[in-house]
């Protein structure tokens, strides 16, 4: 199990981090640009997708295409948490190293979102002052480290839970009639 789920864990971690790479990149340089969080988050179900093939090659590979829900999950858990903490330790050595001012950045970006979206003058001022509270906690990296696995870690344990419900393949037990 431990080499299935590291692989699959390494493989899923290596398409979020280039995606969010790809993605901080995008606001880092324009902040005008219009993003959609629900295409973002479709997109990170797609890519925790592979949690179902990981779950699947290792109950056909090793497991005889035997595997309860149990063990289904724990490996589909694993897979997540492998590419959420690659996620994540990018995200650290990328922000501190290379783009350290990126909350200014992003702020300013969801400024220009809401007053695309039409927000009212006091509800600019409350996403301002929200903002800045954020900008604030994020000084903290221990901040930093959960409110990035926040991002994607439960995205993972939820794809893990429904593809452990959709492989979850009891023992075939054959009856004899005398």
């Amino acid at each position: 199990m431990k080499r299935n789920v590291l692989i699959f864990g390494l493989i899923l971690g290596t398409i979020l981090t280039g995606h969010m790479v790809y993605m901080v990149d995008v606001v880092y340089h324009n902040p005008d640009f219009e993003s959609n969080d629900v295409v973002g988050y479709a997109a990170m179900v797609v890519v925790f997708s592979l949690t179902f093939f990981g779950i699947r090659n290792y109950r056909n590979k090793q497991l005889n295409g035997v595997i309860s829900l149990g063990t289904a999950f724990k490996t589909g858990a694993l897979i997540a948490l492998i590419g959420s903490t690659m996620y994540v330790g990018v995200w650290l050595f990328y922000y501190y190293l290379f783009v350290p001012d990126f909350l200014d950045k992003y702020c300013l970006h969801v400024i220009h979102q809401a007053t695309r979206n039409g927000a009212t003058a006091s509800k600019l001022a409350a996403k301002t002052q929200q903002m800045a509270q954020f900008k604030e906690m994020y000084k903290s990296p221990v901040f930093v480290v959960l409110i990035s696995y926040a991002e994607v870690l439960p995205i993972g344990l939820v794809v893990a839970f429904v593809s452990s419900l959709i492989l979850k393949r009891k023992p075939v037990t054959v009856t004899v009639v005398e």
